[in-house]
């Protein structure tokens, strides 16, 4: 997540600074064509590119609108995330006691459960961020040449270990025991493994009487609802933007700057012999903002794919992590996740 009030020139240029290049090379030969061989029949009438640039300046609108409904959901699925996070600390620091037991528990023991219960889901939650992060063949990083190079290289320039994950292996390995961990990290979908064995330990607890029957009803509500929050999330991961939606607009964006300086020479030469070359600038900054319309879109359909405009997940992941630690009385907190380059992830 971009976290400056502003981009920068240089940030908007590196960004889309290589379409400007073709663009440029192709307004200048056109107007050379027109203007030193004579070529007026390669021009075409203004009109039919007018209706041709409004008619992709709707669809690629509607491809934002899109892209930024499954931004904004995803968004909305972390924010239900932590805020289910914080009642599952509190529910069980409040609901785990004596009260229903006829022997009762000394209170470092009670202490155990609850850090054992906290700090395993402080393990799911990193758990998910990591699968998350799992490309799909439709994201830019797993496309192959200039484009895949590119935004591998821009993971590496923020700094958070996207390409590695150092994070989440150091995190799991600090919460859960060894035993456990070495069995849940072999699953296929280890995250939901750890819901379930948080159940499992609930069904332990009701048993042995440290929870009555509504106490386990209302822990293992929340349990479900990390479900449904992960099934939100995995929905928006695994099924893209349709993909007519998502190609086809770039193949009409190429289509109407290909056509753009046809036009725009017989326009300026009714201005005068030399005031043609003025269709070059003019073509580039139109063409410079369809392409950034559509690299907006392009890039901010996939909320889970390790880019700038990506949900913050570590930083989430941090923030409930500390609440949940500060819940069980430790002071020695980890620091929050700051942003690298202006990127907040």
């Amino acid at each position: 997540m971009y976290v400056n009030k502003n981009f920068s020139w240089i940030g908007v240029l590196r960004f889309s600074g290589g379409h400007v290049i073709w663009i440029t090379v192709w307004a200048i030969f056109v107007t050379a064509l027109f203007q030193y061989l004579h070529l007026e029949w390669f021009s075409i009438p203004w009109l039919p590119i007018a209706v041709i640039g409004t008619a992709v300046a709707f669809y690629i609108g509607f491809k934002n609108n899109q892209a930024y409904d499954r931004l904004w959901e995803a968004r909305k699925i972390w924010g239900a995330l932590v805020n289910s996070s914080r009642m599952w600390g509190s529910n069980v620091k409040a609901y785990v006691d004596n009260q229903f037991t006829t022997e009762e528990l000394a209170n470092e023991a009670l202490a155990d459960i609850h850090r054992k219960l906290l700090y395993r889901h402080i393990a799911y939650l990193y758990t998910l961020r990591s699968q998350l992060l799992i490309p799909t063949p439709w994201e830019h990083v797993s496309q192959k040449g200039m484009v895949g190079r590119m935004n591998k290289r821009r993971m590496k320039t923020w700094g958070v270990g996207l390409l590695s994950d150092d994070v989440t292996v150091e995190e799991l390995t600090a919460l859960l025991p060894e035993e456990e961990l070495e069995r849940l990290i072999n699953y296929k979908n280890t995250a939901t493994q750890i819901i379930d064995q948080q159940s499992q330990d609930l069904k332990e607890l009701r048993q042995k009487d440290l929870i009555d029957d509504f106490r386990h009803m209302e822990l293992q509500k929340l349990l479900n609802d990390f479900y449904v929050h992960q099934g939100k999330a995995e929905r928006i991961k695994k099924f893209p933007l349709p993909r007519q939606y998502g190609s086809v607009s770039a193949i009409f964006v190429g289509l109407f700057i290909f056509l753009l300086p046809l036009g725009m020479v017989s326009e300026f030469h009714k201005l005068g012999h030399w005031a043609i070359w003025l269709s070059v600038p003019f073509t580039v900054i139109i063409g410079w903002v369809y392409i950034m319309m559509e690299l907006v879109g392009d890039y901010s359909e996939n909320p889970f794919e390790g880019l700038g405009n990506d949900i913050p997940m570590l930083s989430l992941c941090r923030i409930i992590e500390i609440d949940l630690r500060e819940m069980l009385g430790e002071t020695d907190l980890p620091p929050n996740i700051e942003p690298v380059n202006g990127v907040l992830m």
